[in-house]
């Protein structure tokens, strides 16, 4: 969601910037690269590692309480599209295949973004809170194939970030990579794309055969 089909990822940076201003420090860009795609909790943990506060000294609930409320009010004023994301969902929905939104967002703020989106779009959603472990674990994209009663082999992943690739090729899905705010490393399973926009069926076709194992294609370089 995050990156992928919105250009939310500008209103994380204001928002764990001023967390990181709340606890006393300036984040960086790695610092701010570092928590793209997580987890809350884990976005949370690596700003309390940098301003080197010790567990003894957090409080997660209310730093958690205080950021939901902030992203919250930002996501509240407008969220522009990413390029050639609204096409592309129109044309997956289209052609009647199943989608699931998978994000690492929890649900509170997920169904803030989708008022925009358009939960009409989706067969299910999968949120961050709604896992044992969120992305970079499997987790998210393991409980999707499932609501679709498919293996995630059978299931084309589309991710922007280095978290949420790895959570989908973790899982074993082919992945078409978009990469927005951070480069995402090549490697099993990814192919690549710099934008959504013109978007085709085919594309999306030899973005799943491609790196499928049962239909790679060799000596054919699905990475560019």
């Amino acid at each position: 969601m995050d990156g992928t089909l919105l250009d939310s990822e500008p209103l994380w940076d204001i928002a764990m910037e001023d967390l990181a201003l709340r606890h006393g420090i300036v984040m960086s860009p790695a610092l701010r690269e570092s928590t793209l795609g997580n987890s809350l909790p884990d976005a949370m943990s690596k700003v309390y590692a940098a301003a080197g506060i010790g567990p003894e000294s957090q409080d997660r609930s209310g730093d958690e309480r205080w950021l939901l409320d902030h992203v919250a009010g930002l996501f509240g004023a407008g969220l522009p599209w990413r390029p050639g994301a609204r096409d592309a969902l129109e044309l997956v929905r289209s052609s009647a295949l199943p989608m699931v939104l998978v994000t690492n967002t929890v649900r509170e703020l997920t169904d803030i973004a989708l008022e925009t989106i358009g939960p009409h779009r989706f067969t299910a959603t999968v949120c961050g809170d709604e896992v044992a472990a969120g992305k970079p674990e499997p987790d998210p994209y393991l409980r999707a194939a499932s609501l679709l009663g498919l293996r995630p082999d059978q299931c084309l992943a589309v991710e922007d970030s280095p978290a949420g690739t790895a959570a989908a090729t973790a899982a074993g899905c082919p992945t078409l990579v978009v990469p927005s705010a951070a480069p995402v490393p090549a490697g099993s399973l990814r192919s690549f794309r710099e934008s959504l926009v013109d978007l085709t069926a085919d594309d999306l076709v030899d973005a799943w055969t491609g790196q499928h194992p049962a239909h790679r294609p060799t000596g054919r370089d699905m990475q560019g």
